[in-house]
């Protein structure tokens, strides 16, 4: 199971994308509504390996109830909102984002832990 943090303000971006260390920081954008959002969580909770994982920081972002927080991140790190997306933080850049049917575990260890 994923040890998420729940992400819901524009001062915990903040704080994510000023996070200079080498860990990388991974941002779940999720739908409640959405059953394809639905069904990339649970892929993604399924597949993940806590151990292979461990450096790793996992935020959840429930983009109904925080939509400026979602708006905030397309427009600090420079992408395209989607829902569901996954996207990698590493020192304090988007190195990684993916959405829909592309989200997957494997692809996102792999970038995460690069």
């Amino acid at each position: 199971m994923i040890n998420w943090k729940k992400l819901n303000n524009v001062e915990m971006l903040q704080s994510i994308a000023e996070d200079k260390s080498d860990k990388s920081i991974i941002i779940f954008k999720h739908s409640t509504s959405c059953s394809i959002s639905s069904m990339a969580l649970n892929r993604l909770e399924r597949s993940w390996d806590e151990n292979e994982m461990a450096q790793v920081e996992a935020y959840y972002l429930d983009l109904l109830s925080y939509r400026d927080v979602s708006n905030a991140i397309a427009e600090k790190f420079g992408i395209e909102h989607q829902s569901p997306q996954i996207l990698v933080i590493k020192n304090g850049s988007c190195i990684y984002d993916n959405s829909h049917m592309g989200i997957n575990y494997q692809a996102l260890k792999e970038e995460a832990l690069a």
